[in-house]
């Protein structure tokens, strides 16, 4: 029947407009943000998913800024390593000219010793913000690589460990280990006498914590021999016995066949047997912590007291500590610009797979708009065509 109450047809047209009206909306704001999901109200799953993911890329950003900072600092301290090499290198040119019996050796010590300040310029100024890698002060640095979250939603950082160098070439103090017959006696740094001709002065090493590297430097005349104390003498049962005897061949091997020593237990008694009277001096002198702590102690002037012969060698072991420095902060830094192309590439993979998950198809979303619009207008004319039902009663009654 007919009713002018109730209107199903316009009721059935205005729900469809309804519809077709949301679904227009919803594809405009497809077009205006470029997401199909924008909201947790468009898809909650899906844009929770989105949202995680999109955390870890922002933190994947701010892991790249610290891997670039840390680059950098290895680049400064590996920079460093390679020119303090090059000095080395430099020094062990200096050593192998005073092999020459015609060689200035004085002036060759002065070079030396420009060089070796240029050293620790060099491990001064190798900071980068404040940080220094190769002057012994930082044993490693953590540089942040990565934020990795596991199925449970965990996150837990990883980091690249930088081990830090020391090229300090700082020589240690002198250190208590030492009596002598001058009189002073106990346990001292040094023990100094003079050797009259046919004279004899006693060294008397005490076994006070001698540690492997530590020196023993003995000065007799213008003439200076060392004995470096070595892991096997610190295990022995006697440590001093064995340092006493290791002291006794270094002073016998002098170039003055007068000056001889014999060694009794823990006492070395150093003998002149012939001509002027000499000044001897013996210092004990603790390991460097500098690993070129060995550098201070280079000396190629043999008149004054210097070995140019024993300084090729020494020279070899720091150009060696110095090589390796450089290699080690090489392959960090190796690692860190690895990490750093890798956190890029995932970084990228990342957005594309939020871009999957959440943006609109653009093609897709303009071929509906067309379709809807065109459903809006036959809905709109669906409905004023209802609204015009009621009209027809009206006859009835004329």
């Amino acid at each position: 029947m007919s009713s002018i109450l109730t209107n199903s047809s316009a009721m059935v047209a205005l729900q469809t407009l309804q519809s077709i009206n949301k679904s227009l909306g919803e594809n405009q704001s497809q077009i205006s943000t470029g997401k199909k999901v924008a909201t947790a109200r468009d898809n909650a799953s899906i844009w929770a998913i989105s949202q995680t993911m999109q955390s870890d890329v922002d933190g994947y950003s701010g892991i790249s800024d610290a891997l670039a900072t840390g680059s950098a600092s290895v680049a400064v301290a590996r920079t460093a390593s390679e020119s303090i090499t090059d000095l080395l290198g430099q020094i062990k040119s200096k050593i192998i000219a005073a092999q020459d019996p015609a060689a200035d050796q004085g002036k060759l010590q002065t070079d030396i010793a420009e060089l070796r300040g240029q050293v620790g310029s060099v491990v001064s100024a190798a900071q980068f913000n404040g940080l220094n890698l190769v002057d012994g002060t930082n044993a490693s640095v953590d540089v942040l690589a990565s934020l990795d979250r596991d199925a449970a939603g965990n996150v837990t950082a990883s980091n690249i460990t930088v081990a830090g160098q020391n090229l300090s070439s700082a020589a240690g103090a002198v250190k208590a280990g030492l009596a002598g017959s001058d009189g002073a006696g106990g346990d001292g740094s040094t023990a100094a006498f003079f050797l009259d001709a046919a004279g004899t002065g006693d060294i008397v090493v005490v076994d006070a914590a001698l540690a492997a590297g530590d020196t023993f430097n003995v000065k007799i005349g213008e003439e200076t021999v060392s004995y470096v104390v070595t892991v096997e003498d610190v295990a022995a049962l006697a440590t001093e016995d064995v340092v006493a005897n290791g002291i006794r061949s270094a002073i016998n091997g002098m170039s003055d066949a007068n000056i001889t020593a014999d060694v009794a237990s823990d006492t070395i008694t150093v003998t002149n047997a012939a001509g002027d009277t000499v000044n001897m001096t013996t210092e004990l002198v603790s390991v460097g912590t500098g690993g070129l702590s060995g550098l201070a102690g280079i000396n190629v002037d043999d008149g004054a007291g210097g070995n140019s012969v024993q300084a090729l060698a020494d020279i070899e072991g720091l150009i060696q500590t110095a090589i390796d420095a450089a290699a080690s902060f090489g392959s960090s830094q190796a690692r860190i610009d690895t990490q750093s192309d890798f956190l890029g590439k995932l970084s990228d993979s990342l957005k594309t797979g939020i871009g999957a998950l959440v943006d609109a198809n653009m093609e897709e979303a303009s071929a509906r708009l067309q379709a809807l619009q065109v459903q809006q207008q036959l809905a709109t004319q669906s409905l004023s065509i209802a609204n015009q039902a009621p009209q027809n009663i009206l006859t009835l009654f004329r």
